[in-house]
């Protein structure tokens, strides 16, 4: 097994990296600019790489150490947690982790609910695009999005949800949109990480081939939702994820539900093991419940 760096390095390597300074990162864990110097240095010698670039502005990632960061930050922030945690005599504590467009418009909306069914449980959400690396000890479990390929992990579908164009009434009214043939002519909104894109959808619900241009694309389905709300285009998303825009009136289905395409692409996956702890099973039971109720 290869030799893990000392701690005291790798936290002066993430506090740098964080702060772009080594003064601040002094400052934050209260050594001197000269001993976080050392520390980096000593990490880079271990490692056989430069971390850091430096130039008369400051200090910035290098390559390497950008995918270093990417690879330990939440390792680290799992060490901190759990450290905490322990020292302040937290024993039920539950880490999640989802992704962005799912956490802020699904599940924090719902959150409410469980804490007052679980007071005693301290839960820790976190959202980001990759995945949790349930090896490193990131998180108890973890809501993705994305095609089911995840081997040793128990996986399960969340639901299944209706992939439609969305728009805003103003912008349907304005543009006079009746028939899925008239987005040719239509700006639509490009989500690049959406399982379902455009041409799948122009190929199930029409005999056309979808556009290849966009007015916008974007990475996270929120962005999207809201960037049609506004007017801005089309979009191609959930109607679950987006149910809060379509409750609101803020957007409609352009063409009605029946002109969707039905998927699975949120699942709820964890290691059959991490079920054990009390948290984890309040959590998953939680879940499973409130997504029945959109079923």
């Amino acid at each position: 097994m290869a030799t893990v760096p000392p701690i005291a390095n790798l936290l002066a390597f993430e506090a740098v990296a964080r702060r772009r300074s080594f003064a601040h990162a002094a400052a934050e864990l209260h050594l001197t600019a000269s001993a976080i110097s050392h520390q980096i240095s000593r990490l880079e010698a271990q490692l056989g790489v430069r971390l850091f670039d430096r130039d008369a502005h400051g200090v910035k990632l290098s390559a390497a150490g950008s995918g270093y960061m990417s690879r330990i930050g939440g390792a680290l922030s799992a060490l901190v947690a759990a450290s905490d945690d322990l020292q302040h005599g937290v024993k039920n504590s539950l880490y999640v982790h989802a992704s962005p467009s799912f956490a802020s418009l699904w599940l924090v909306p719902r959150l409410q609910a469980f804490t007052q069914q679980h007071p005693e449980i301290v839960l820790n959400l976190s959202a980001t695009p990759t995945h949790s690396d349930f090896a490193l000890g990131q998180v108890d479990v973890d809501i993705r999005y994305g095609v089911a390929q995840w081997p040793d992990l128990t996986i399960e579908p969340l639901f299944e949800e209706r992939i439609t164009a969305l728009a805003s009434p103003d912008f349907i009214r304005s543009h006079r949109l009746r028939r899925p043939e008239q987005l040719m002519d239509a700006p639509l909104i490009q989500s690049n990480v959406s399982v379902i894109q455009w041409p799948d959808w122009f190929a199930a619900v029409t005999d056309r081939r979808a556009p290849e241009r966009f007015a916008a694309r974007f990475d996270r389905a929120q962005m999207s939702l809201d960037a049609a709300a506004q007017g801005l285009g089309v979009a191609l998303e959930s109607t679950t994820i987006g149910a809060q825009h379509l409750a609101k009136g803020l957007l409609r289905p352009v063409f009605g539900l029946e002109k969707c395409v039905k998927i699975k692409a949120h699942f709820l996956v964890y290691p059959a093991r991490h079920v054990r702890r009390k948290p984890v099973e309040a959590f998953i039971d939680w879940l499973r419940r409130e997504t029945k109720k959109k079923a």
